[in-house]
């Protein structure tokens, strides 16, 4: 069964290789040997998600699905074309899946091995050590072990969240998704469908920065307040992506990292130890809170909220009332 898999992968890599227009499931159905043995030809009709299907059809669409996962993550790049006429195509171009002539020294090489181990903890773990299987294979030197030890610090990016997988796939593959999310200020999740574009750290938090389709604007979420399942949908993005740097400043802004006003608080002593990081100015007030100005930017609601009772809003009186509005949400649960 396994050399099986095998070869009916194989026949499928090198089909989406070697076209030079994208196919379809029904064309590529036809043309590999292990899918007419396993559900016949499929007849003429395309095999599409919005038509119906026999039971041949539905165990053949789950079986490429599987397939095509397993290409991709055996790192083949494969790319979906929606034709004019409304039908789903599949090529892997040669010019993405072509790996260049590489030549690393020792230092370069221990901070890719620094990178993969920042992912050993995470379901990014396999794709960090296949990676640097292939880098070996492309003439990283032998002598130089990745994994080897270069400091006592070992850094870790932790990934709880369940959204983190699929979006991070979507955000490679370039495809729509739909997903519910609950705003720090709303009781009941929303539908949301995106295009993301990017996903970003950010004060140990995971963001997506995308393109919200019911909105039409750039908007970013925090994985966290993902509910359920991510769900992908089939076409292409409706907007451009923009460059990383510009995809980062947003990320950034939104994450509350840009300020460009001030924020008047009271601090409970002995408390908030990261506000008071960020204080421009700190002053005593007595019976056990302190007065902080610290910067005021978007996002500033949201993280103040974290702190709960240890601090209180003295100005401005926008920010008092979006602090409000967001602690009375989380009382209603």
């Amino acid at each position: 069964m396994a050399i099986a898999k095998a070869e009916r992968l194989m026949n499928l890599a090198l089909c989406l290789l070697g076209t030079r227009r994208p196919l379809s499931k029904r064309e590529l159905r036809e043309s590999i040997e292990a899918y007419v043995e396993a559900f016949g030809p499929g007849g003429g009709a395309p095999l599409g998600p919005d038509q119906p299907a026999s039971g041949s059809d539905d165990a053949f669409n789950r079986m490429f699905e599987r397939d095509k996962d397993d290409l991709r993550e055996l790192g083949l790049v494969i790319e979906t074309v929606e034709s004019l006429d409304g039908e789903i195509g599949y090529l892997a171009r040669r010019d993405s899946n072509r790996l260049p002539p590489i030549t690393l020294d020792a230092e370069e090489a221990a901070a890719l091995g620094l990178a993969a181990k920042v992912w050993q903890q995470a379901r990014l773990a396999g794709a960090a050590s296949g990676a640097l299987q292939k880098l070996r294979a492309a003439g990283l030197p032998e002598d130089v072990d990745p994994y080897e030890a270069h400091s006592a610090l070992e850094p870790r990016i932790p990934v709880h969240e369940a959204a983190f997988e699929p979006l991070m796939l979507a955000c490679r593959d370039r495809r729509p998704v739909v997903f519910e999310y609950r705003k720090a200020t709303a009781a009941h999740p929303e539908t949301r469908h995106v295009e993301p574009w990017a996903l970003e750290c950010w004060r140990g938090h995971w963001y997506l920065a995308g393109f919200d389709r019911d909105r039409g604007a750039e908007r970013v979420f925090r994985l966290s307040r993902i509910t359920g399942k991510v769900r992908s949908r089939a076409g292409r993005f409706t907007a451009p992506v923009p460059d990383v740097v510009t995809v980062r400043e947003t990320v950034a802004g939104w994450a509350g990292e840009t300020a460009d006003r001030s924020a008047l608080i009271r601090l409970r002593a002995g408390a908030g130890y990261p506000l008071r990081a960020k204080a421009t100015a700190v002053r005593e007030l007595g019976d056990g809170w302190d007065e902080l100005e610290i910067p005021y930017g978007h996002g500033l609601d949201a993280w103040l909220v974290e702190f709960g009772p240890d601090v209180m809003v003295l100005e401005p009186a926008e920010l008092r009332a979006d602090v409000v509005d967001r602690l009375r949400a989380v009382a209603k649960g």
